[in-house]
């Protein structure tokens, strides 16, 4: 099969590409771009997982990058097995057909212990004394120490939360030129999440991510120009665009307020019950699974979701099916917000009884997605919790601030402007209309299979 390359830049949409990104402009000039429809929910874990199965997410089973587990009472986000994800892999079928083809898979979610033959992701060390050190996760195990042998130790305080910035995605980007060279895997996927930061941060607005979007451009031009020298066939893709946003939804404090969600109080802090809920959501950005315990309560729910600003799309169970979102793992309504809005995770009313993991970066004790994440509320707060941790004290990282209003990118999605879908650019023709998610697994099987041994 063809050697092949997909760049999955983060927040990619025509709304961004310009004068800011030269090489991009430039090499779009001479290859194809299509817009993507992209699948519900478009976000990281659902569209990646149909991009290479072909599937939608009531087939996959990703219906967003967290869910409620029934079995456990828990909501969990950000989980990494690739078992997780149903359907064949697309590079399970290309070993079908071919014994010696190989798959990288670097920064790609849901990445741990799959039928890929090189794969790294991020994986922090949780040390006995509460501190989180930075480290990746790889398969085979030794390549994580090559990597950070050669590159330094993975940056995983410059992949998210309010010190992110270009360094990770270069980390990235240098690993999988490393492993390439190492392995020279036939089909290698590339994660690329710089974008995504300034994007939500700001929105759309190029006079306040110029600088982000030159530093991204920088490094797809490194990464084509190196597979073009290996002669490797290049897909440039998104998951999907970010469209502006101004109106949070503060989901979980309407329900709160009637009667459907249980909280918790420990050393006077509030935390959400999920088992002992009647009623309560699951936010992931412009997208909430409502999860209803007390069954008795359904047409409550529905009633008081109808009724809330914001809110454009409610779906129950049968009606997801129209939208391929239908799954055990989804909510019993998927709601999805209007292009203005976002829905937040927040479910205390005082701040001040917020719990302690609110005002961190702590993407899975989080009960929903949590952007305000990339904000900090006190660079000399944050100083002084450094100093503490330099000098042997422990401390808490609690430098988040909890203004959903800071948020001004959002996605999540469907029917949004063609500005704001994902992209894919390649050297096929296409027809001008947007590709629907399933059929992008299509397209790369295609450009894969061109040439086959």
């Amino acid at each position: 099969m063809k050697k092949t390359v997909v760049i999955d830049v983060v927040g990619l949409s025509t709304s961004v590409i310009g004068e800011n990104t030269p090489f991009l402009k430039e090499y779009i000039s001479r290859k194809h771009l299509v817009n993507i429809e992209p699948v519900l929910p478009a976000v990281t874990t659902s569209a990646q997982s149909t991009y290479i199965t072909g599937k939608w997410p009531s087939e996959t089973g990703i219906v967003g990058n967290g869910w409620y587990d029934h079995t456990d009472s828990e909501i969990k986000f950000w989980k990494q097995s690739n078992k997780l994800v149903g359907g064949e892999k697309i590079w399970e079928r290309a070993k079908k057909e071919d014994p010696s083809f190989t798959c990288s898979k670097m920064f790609w979610w849901y990445n741990m212990y799959s039928s890929a033959d090189y794969a790294v992701t991020p994986r922090p060390n949780y040390l006995a004394d509460g501190r989180k050190m930075p480290d990746c996760y790889s398969h085979p195990a030794e390549l994580r120490d090559i990597l950070q042998e050669k590159l330094g130790q993975f940056p995983l305080f410059q992949f998210w939360g309010p010190g992110a910035n270009i360094k990770s995605t270069k980390w990235i980007a240098d690993a999988s030129m490393l492993t390439d060279d190492l392995y020279d895997p036939t089909l290698t996927l590339i994660y690329l999440p710089h974008l995504d930061y300034c994007l939500q941060k700001f929105g759309p607005d190029l006079s306040k991510v110029g600088q982000e979007l030159s530093e991204v451009d920088e490094v797809i031009r490194q990464l084509v120009t190196f597979y073009e020298k290996k002669g490797a066939e290049i897909i440039i893709l998104s998951e999907y665009g970010i469209s502006p946003v101004s109106r949070p939804i503060h989901i979980n404090r309407i329900l709160r307020k009637n009667d459907l969600l249980n909280i918790r109080v420990e050393r006077g802090l509030e935390l959400l019950d999920a088992g002992a809920s009647k009623a309560f959501a699951v936010a992931d950005h412009q997208i909430a699974h409502i999860y209803v315990n007390d069954g008795s309560t359904s047409s409550q729910v529905r009633s008081l979701l109808e009724g809330i600003p914001g809110i454009e799309l409610i779906l129950d169970k049968e009606q997801q099916k129209a939208y391929h979102i239908d799954h055990e793992r989804s909510g019993d309504f998927v709601i999805m917000a209007d292009k203005d809005s976002w829905f937040t995770y927040y479910f205390w009313l005082d701040d001040a009884k917020a719990p302690d993991y609110a005002r961190c970066v702590d993407i899975h004790k989080k009960p929903g997605y949590d952007p305000v994440e990339m904000f900090m509320s006190s660079k000399l707060r944050a100083g002084y919790k450094l100093l503490r941790k330099k000098v042997g004290f422990r401390y808490v990282m609690d430098v988040i601030p909890l203004d959903a209003e800071l948020i001004r990118g959002s996605h999540g999605r469907t029917g949004v402007e063609s500005k704001y879908q994902p992209v894919l650019i390649s050297d096929k023709k296409n027809h001008g209309q947007a590709l629907p998610a399933t059929e992008v697994y299509k397209l790369i099987w295609e450009i894969l299979s061109r040439n086959k041994f």
